[in-house]
């Protein structure tokens, strides 16, 4: 007799659809294949091309910019508003500071990218809340910010199959911290070692995706409009990963983490 464990089926085939939609979200194209389908394939590598220096200013513009979403998420979402994601509106307001990067290039990196993250965060927030999350917790709140880990892995990471829940592990410790933090002191200081650590590990991740965008977006015949249209795809693709992300904490309030993660692997298998 073979001791293999083999979990019950205690989701409904409404929420085993969900969950493997979830993972379709989670586990499908990357940001640089929407930006090749979008642009040509050359763009895959010109984010792995940039220069030392510029890797380096897109490190700290894209700590900078989550640092700033860290704070206008904790201090500004409202809860009362309605449950509706406006993923039109979000995009287009996206799409439009993609015209900044598109027409003034990598200069502009450090005054747009924190308008379309923070503009971004909105859109996640709005996604979390439809899913049921209550953005009052800090813990739901970091849970938006995290979905920005999900985009890309950090320099040095091999491809990981499967790796959203991964990457939630790898951050788990920092998110419960922080958010613990949070809970008894409020965003006090922003320079917290416990919050900073936070940040870069989630910036590390991050900023894979930024340097992508910010290829795509340097393509000389594309300028504004190709800005507006990069951005547009990196908006659907952090929404995307958003809806998974949230579908799967759902149902994880409603089965337990084990019982969703050993469905989603199984079902992450059959795409």
């Amino acid at each position: 007799m073979t001791t293999d464990a083999v979990m019950p089926a205690l989701l409904s085939c409404e929420e085993l659809g969900e969950l493997q939609f979830a993972a379709r979200c989670l586990e499908g194209d990357s940001f640089a294949s929407r930006a090749a389908n979008l642009l040509g394939r050359q763009v895959e590598a010109l984010g792995r091309a940039l220069p030392s220096s510029a890797r380096q200013a897109v490190a700290r513009a894209t700590e900078s910019a989550l640092k700033i979403a860290l704070r206008f998420a904790l201090r500004t979402i409202d809860k009362k508003s309605p449950a509706k994601a406006a993923k039109g509106l979000h995009k287009a307001a996206a799409a439009a500071s993609g015209a900044v990067g598109g027409a003034f290039g990598f200069a502009s990196t450090a005054i747009e990218l924190p308008i379309s993250t923070t503009i971004l965060l909105r859109s996640i927030a709005e996604i979390a809340r439809e899913e049921g999350e209550d953005l009052s917790r800090p813990e739901a709140a970091l849970a938006c910010i995290e979905v920005f880990a999900l985009g890309g892995q950090a320099a040095g990471e091999a491809a990981i199959e499967g790796s959203y829940f991964v990457v939630r592990g790898a951050l788990a410790k920092s998110v419960g911290e922080s958010a613990r933090f949070i809970a008894q002191r409020g965003l006090v200081d922003e320079t917290a070692p416990i919050l900073v650590r936070l940040v870069s590990q989630i910036a590390a991740r991050f900023g894979v995706v930024v340097s992508e965008k910010l290829a795509a977006q340097a393509v000389p015949v594309l300028g504004a409009i190709g800005g507006a249209a990069v951005n547009v795809a990196f908006a659907e693709h952090f929404q995307t990963l958003a809806r998974g992300h949230f579908i799967v904490r759902r149902l994880e309030r409603v089965h337990g983490t084990d019982v969703v993660q050993f469905e989603y692997r199984r079902l992450r298998n059959q795409i």
